[in-house]
């Protein structure tokens, strides 16, 4: 057996720091190669270091050997992609900020493609179109890999991140569910309700001059609706503290903790037990499937004492429109585990990413004034004062224009993740070995000035409003926020609505203000969020 030694200097950080009062101690720690191990050696004092330690707090291991030892790996490598040198200031970005940032930076120093070899992964980096199609579309050769590796604990066997062939059944079985009629039930029964909802409990804010959290809004609604369209259920979280959206945003977290970690010590059932970060984010998990399993339990029950049955390809039922119901009602034998693990994965994508998508559109209109007067005209132009139905959505050309312009801004997520199952070579003759992770930078390649003209500044009109919609094919894949190829999101349309309708009824009534001075600082989930929230001011129109 093969054995390596590492230090880590902070007590806070410590994995045994249940285990003694900060004494010399050392664990020996196995993966799943029962060859190798990783002996930690412990010589804290139950006591903090000083913030100017050179040492990271985002991780227990010191990156630096590692890094060292992965890049002199790299270096062998006759692939004719530059490496880059990452200082340990960018680690830390990487591992607890927004990780995106620095994939920018060196994509301008670096070029479209580069290595990142940082702590324990070894990651080529594509900022170039040509090279995303190729990766994106040949879905054969690039599996999720580290993405169902550290998410599994949450979403299972879930089609999120399931493969082949189970990820084929399984797309094949949710994606009818999301048809036309569906949606268009879903626009008025669900969409509005929950957008008027929303509206009501701000104009009380509005009336008094407070200033709201529209994130925490804008997560609030997202949660209610995904809720309603997927199980028929009000979280109710407008009104009431939800600890279901507390539990996802701690599971995403860890997600993408894990995917640098330096050592996979969450594969350890004795570390799990002990480690503050992975209690924590077990009993998330566990308090968002005992809900949604709460929910099928519920809605099969009615199902089988009505003896529903799917009669037409278009099945809705009008009083129960959701997801939940048409799977149940197709009777397709699934198990109840695997339905909680495709249902869970609709609750945490469809939660998370228009609840972003509808933060940092609101952001920009407000930071753009002739952009939000131009968006309300049309608003008022389309619907002269009522409600938004679904066929209204293709009329309101630059609203969408500017929800589109906001996620080409801040893309949600804004990497994407593969990993090569065989030797391959990218467009610009660049050799990929079997096993190698690739980090698709969507922000990188929304951002770059070789791909976007003026592409740091938020120019709604950059879409023509006659042409289609803009997606990866008639870009290109210069516009990928919905991801492309076989494994392009599948609720790319319900998102797209939901938000159209949300930002209308709001754009109807009220008119955004930022509250002057504040930091509006970035970090990453599975999205991009604020780092303290984004607080305006309202007004009624």
């Amino acid at each position: 057996m093969s054995c390596s030694f590492s230090v880590h200097p902070l007590w806070s950080t410590c994995p045994l720091k249940r285990l003694g009062n900060g004494e010399t101690k050392r664990i020996t720690l196995r993966g799943n190669n029962p060859t190798t191990a990783t002996t930690v050696l412990c010589a804290t004092k139950n006591k903090e270091e000083s913030s100017s330690s050179t040492w990271g707090s985002s991780s227990w291991v010191s990156p630096d050997w590692l890094t060292s030892l992965v890049r002199l790996g790299a270096r062998r490598l006759d692939d004719g992609i530059p490496l880059v040198d990452a200082k340990l200031e960018d680690v830390s970005e990487l591992l607890g900020g927004a990780l995106f940032l620095p994939l920018f930076k060196w994509m301008k120093e670096y070029g479209p493609i580069y290595r990142l070899a940082a702590g324990p992964r070894d990651f080529v980096v594509v900022s170039d179109p040509t090279m995303a199609k190729h990766v994106l579309r040949n879905y054969g050769k690039y599996a999720k890999g580290l993405v169902s590796e550290v998410s599994e604990f949450l979403f299972g066997s879930g089609f999120a991140i399931a493969e082949a062939p189970l990820w084929t059944v399984r797309r094949r079985a949710v994606v009818p569910s999301l048809h036309k009629k569906y949606l268009s039930v879903i626009v008025d029964k669900v969409f509005c309700t929950c957008a008027e909802r929303l509206l009501e409990n701000l104009k009380s804010d509005a009336k008094i001059g407070a200033s709201v959290n529209m994130e925490e809004k804008f997560s609030q609604l997202t949660l209610d609706v995904i809720g309603l369209s997927l199980f028929n259920y009000n979280f109710d979280s407008l009104t009431s503290d939800s600890p279901v959206i507390d539990a996802v945003y701690t599971a995403l977290k860890e997600a993408e903790a894990r995917s640098t970690d330096i050592f996979p010590y969450w594969k350890i059932v004795f570390l799990r037990k002990v480690i503050p970060r992975q209690i924590k984010a077990e009993k998330a998990v566990a308090l968002i499937r005992r809900t949604v399993e709460g929910l099928i339990a519920k809605c099969r029950e009615i199902v089988e004492a009505e003896n529903e049955l799917i009669d037409t390809e278009e099945y809705v039922n009008e009083t129960d429109p959701s997801i939940l119901r048409f799977l149940l009602a197709s009777r397709e034998e699934v198990t109840s585990l695997q339905l909680r693990d495709d249902l869970l994965s609709m609750l945490v994508a469809g939660h998370e990413t228009t609840g972003s998508v509808l933060t940092w559109t609101v952001y920009l209109l407000s930071k753009n004034p002739s952009s939000l007067s131009k968006a309300q005209e049309e608003v008022d132009r389309v619907l002269q004062g009522r409600l938004p139905r679904y066929e209204d959505a293709k009329e309101l050309k630059y609203v969408t224009r500017c929800i589109n312009e906001s996620m080409r801004l801040y893309p949600h997520p804004p990497v994407l993740i593969r990993r090569a199952q065989e030797d391959d070579v990218l467009p610009g003759n660049y050799k990929i070995n079997a096993g190698q992770d690739i980090m698709i930078s969507v922000y990188n390649i929304h951002h770059s000035a070789k791909v976007w003209d003026i592409a740091e500044e938020f120019f709604p009109e950059r879409f023509n409003l006659d042409a289609p919609l803009p997606n990866e094919s008639n870009t290109d894949f210069r516009f990928i926020p919905f991801s492309g190829g076989p494994r392009k999101c599948v609720g790319d349309q319900f998102a797209m609505l939901e938000a159209i309708v949300t930002l209308t009824v709001l754009l109807q009534n009220l008119t955004f203000e930022l509250v002057p001075n504040q930091d509006i600082g970035m970090t990453t989930g599975a999205t991009i969020h604020t780092t303290k929230g984004l607080y305006m001011i309202l007004s009624q129109r």
